[in-house]
């Protein structure tokens, strides 16, 4: 006996309708998000242009081996020190390796280990912030109250603590910044919490029967996306700068591999440092900071809804 004569193969109408269906969800889904782009770019041209400047550097370290003109970890040492011209951009540094090359690639390592520590701490201070605002109790006073030890010590000593209890490397280092993230993150998100689960809508939904556990994970924790989504850009800039410092001081990515922090310790060796040496990836380090920071105070109005309906 066929498909078709048990009832299992689908009617030719039935199947275009289902396709016609799926197509309008893409075209939907991708008609929003064009339309807030186009809004962003209006209402927010500052932030919007350093959105542009975030994608840009990190379209640069993605493509880094397609586009650097030379190995970032190559000596010459017939260059030396050179300063820029065109057959070196940016100029050489200590042992003659080309400079442009190794700034593009120092994105690359730079922006992942502050995408991926950003990522875990946010994600786990985040989860200690919604369960504490939610639960609260023993659990919250627990949590918060490791959380205020962890806010008493300045960011970049308890990173540098961190890396020299673990030991250097990048598990280290991300391990160190994620570490830092916490707090912030936890108390963010704990605030948002607290505030949202006294509303009117939580208590309909208590009153219908919801469990506890539904409650939070579907009514209140999406109210905390829009915080989380600026907390984490927001923080990219302070990893970046956190990643560079331990750098700059010997404690993070160890040589050859280039990073922003470390080609500026490098360049610290001499007495009186080149400029060059000093400037590009100083200015890179600052364009990060500033773009992943503003971009987060943009998206701060855009996904707040008390804010959006004010521009």
């Amino acid at each position: 006996m066929s498909d078709q004569a048990t009832g299992f193969e689908p009617a030719p109408e039935e199947e275009n309708e289902l396709v016609s269906s799926k197509l309008d969800v893409v075209t939907g889904y991708f008609a929003r998000w064009n339309s807030g782009l186009r809004s962003f770019a209006r209402n927010r041209p500052v932030s919007f242009f350093w959105l542009v400047i975030s994608v840009l550097l990190i379209l640069m370290a993605i493509t880094a081996p397609v586009i650097v003109p030379h190995d970032p970890n190559k000596p010459d040492f017939g260059h030396i020190k050179e300063e820029p011209s065109a057959q070196a951009v940016f100029g050489t540094d200590n042992l003659g390796r080309d400079y442009l090359s190794r700034v593009i690639y120092g994105a690359r390592v730079s922006l992942f280990i502050a995408a991926v520590s950003v990522g875990v701490g946010t994600f786990i201070g985040g989860a200690f912030g919604i369960l504490g605002g939610y639960i609260g109790g023993t659990f919250d006073l627990i949590t918060q109250r490791f959380l205020e030890i962890l806010i008493s010590i300045p960011g970049l000593l308890l990173a540098i603590i961190l890396v020299m209890a673990i030991g250097a490397g990048a598990p280290a280092v991300i391990i160190a910044i994620a570490v830092t993230r916490l707090p912030t993150t936890s108390r963010v998100l704990r605030a948002e919490v607290m505030s949202v689960k006294e509303t009117q809508y939580i208590d309909s939904a208590r009153s219908i029967g919801a469990s506890p556990w539904r409650v939070m994970f579907v009514h209140v924790a999406p109210q905390t996306v829009a915080p989380f989504i600026v907390i984490f850009t927001a923080s990219l800039g302070t990893a970046i700068l956190t990643e560079a410092s331990l750098g700059f001081v010997g404690l993070g990515i160890a040589p050859p591999t280039a990073t922003w922090g470390g080609m500026l310790g490098e360049a610290s060796y001499t007495l009186i440092p080149d400029w060059w040496m000093v400037l590009f990836p100083g200015l890179f380090i600052t364009l990060a900071v500033l773009a992943f920071n503003l971009l987060g105070d943009g998206l701060r109005d855009v996904l707040d809804p008390r804010v959006r309906g004010r521009l």
